[in-house]
């Protein structure tokens, strides 16, 4: 790491394991992008896909990183989905500690499904009256003004 590495850097767990300074089981690396196997997998071959660039989650990560990960994410969940015959595969990603975020360094889980796992889906809400068009309102004025 460089003299303008941050602390937060230094101290990401991620960012350590792309400098070589703690070891991954790495199935894929390009120039901006790095794949390795969870060390705690919900099912066999689940992998984390992470931009080699440090950035904390989607809100703070550059447009063009995120095309790169996206790029690497076509290669690595078909051959993930294929090297372990699995009938399906989430992509999960966590931002922020209330939606799960434990290491803060962007990263995408791919998680291989079978049939019959086991693993569910959350429980969904239903929205009250008004609130869905209210709530569509809202988003769509915060995109419009950036």
């Amino acid at each position: 790491m460089n003299n303008e590495t941050s602390i937060e850097e230094k101290n990401c767990l991620f960012c350590k394991i792309i400098a070589g300074e703690i070891p991954a089981e790495k199935v894929y690396e390009d120039e901006h992008s790095l794949a390795f196997l969870d060390i705690n997998p919900v099912n066999i071959g689940h992998t984390l896909l992470i931009p080699k660039k440090h950035t904390q989650n989607i809100f703070d990560t550059p447009s063009e990183t995120l095309q790169n990960i996206v790029s690497a994410l076509k290669i690595v969940s078909s051959a993930v989905k294929n090297g372990v015959n699995a009938d399906g595969l989430n992509i999960i990603n966590n931002n922020g500690g209330p939606a799960g975020q434990l290491v803060y360094h962007l990263h995408l889980h791919l998680v291989p499904r079978f049939t019959g796992d086991g693993f569910t889906h959350w429980h969904g809400k239903n929205y009250n009256e008004g609130e869905m068009s209210a709530t569509a309102e809202k988003i769509k004025k915060i995109i419009l003004d950036n």
